[in-house]
């Protein structure tokens, strides 16, 4: 029996990635308990605090992206010069 192993191995890949999504967990912006019941509460708020709620995700200074940038533009850079020497072999290869 011939088994196709490049759709297995496809198969097998992606169901490897959707479990490990799975346990990603995912970002809820309440300050609430996972199991508290949904009752809202009116933080009290001092005589130098101007905002009227609580503030989600106040870091105080922008995120410095350049590093991401940098990573990112390198990945693209990477995976053209794959797709390009791939497609380069793919013409000289012998029939």
């Amino acid at each position: 029996m011939v088994i196709a192993r490049r759709p297995l191995l496809t198969a097998t890949a992606a169901a490897t990635l959707l479990a490990a999504l799975w346990f990603v967990p995912s970002a809820n912006a309440t300050d609430e308990p996972a199991g508290a019941p949904a009752v809202r509460s009116v933080p009290t708020t001092t005589a130098g605090d101007s905002a009227a709620g609580p503030r989600l995700a106040d870091t105080g200074t922008g995120i410095d992206t350049t590093p991401y940038l940098i990573g990112g533009v390198a990945f693209l850079g990477i995976g053209a010069a794959f797709v390009s020497h791939s497609a380069r072999r793919t013409d000289t290869l012998p029939v």
